[in-house]
């Protein structure tokens, strides 16, 4: 089994190299995990940044004293895949930002469509987007990610047009049979810079919405014969692009 993964604000590591991991992911350690002398942990700031390290000693109930030699800088990934998540109901928001995390998508951008039933408002609505992030955090320590998908702010349709604008691919899942699309298994992909790929909510997306984004360059895409629910296509439709674009191999 890989090395469990935690996460740490800094790399400076004292002398000898030993590194205490304390606080909230410390009691997770040292309570949770029961980490013992000799195990194997891995060390991240969630941004790329990681390291290998052996676990030292056990103290009390939340610090770990864990060996750091070194550290190591992961690139980022190219091409880069964001997918502009439409805000499901209930708790379908964190099940999205949970599979495509795992499913390993740079970025996740919520977005309130025309048709979503979920708006995100006031106290509200900075809840949900920490829901989000807490999720995407957990999940990608998980998944033994090392860099961790970006939750961004939640965006209108006019900035995620303009974000749609700027991409190298610009998609958009959309299931009608009166509206022409082409199979996102045969879509010719980019080798490097951004894919921007909309997921709308259970209502579809709507028409002046989708008359906005083709404006701008994007292109209508659909999955297969099956209609997903919008909790589940941007984590189908993500691992579908990185077998393709080869960060799977």
């Amino acid at each position: 089994m890989t090395a469990p993964v935690f996460v740490v604000a800094h790399f400076d590591a004292g002398p000898a190299g030993r590194y205490v991991l304390d606080g909230a992911e410390g009691r997770h350690a040292v309570s949770v995990k029961r980490l013992r002398p000799g195990e194997d942990v891995v060390l991240t700031d969630g941004r790329g940044r990681w390291a290998d390290c052996v676990v030292l000693a056990a103290e009390g109930k939340d610090r770990l004293v864990v060996q750091m030699d070194s550290f190591t800088d992961e690139p980022e990934e190219t091409p880069r895949i964001t997918v502009v998540q439409a805000l499901p109901k209930g708790d379908r928001g964190e099940l999205a930002v949970e599979t495509m995390t795992e499913t390993g998508v740079d970025a996740i951008v919520p977005w309130a469509a025309a048709r979503c039933v979920t708006q995100w408002r006031g106290d509200r609505g900075v809840k949900a987007l920490g829901k989000w992030r807490a999720t995407a955090r957990e999940s990608g320590k998980q998944a033994r990610r090392v860099r961790f998908p970006e939750i961004a702010e939640p965006m209108t349709t006019k900035q995620v047009a303009a974000l749609l604008a700027r991409a190298e691919l610009a998609a958009v899942l959309h299931e009608d049979r009166d509206y022409p699309s082409e199979p996102l298994a045969s879509a010719e992909l980019p080798a490097s810079g951004e894919i921007v790929l909309v997921v709308g909510p259970e209502g579809g997306i709507a028409p002046e919405e989708l008359e906005l984004f083709t404006g701008v360059g994007a292109k209508a895409y659909r999955l297969g014969r099956t209609v997903l629910r919008t909790s589940t296509a941007g984590t189908a439709a993500g691992a579908l692009l990185l077998g393709r674009t080869g960060r799977w191999s």
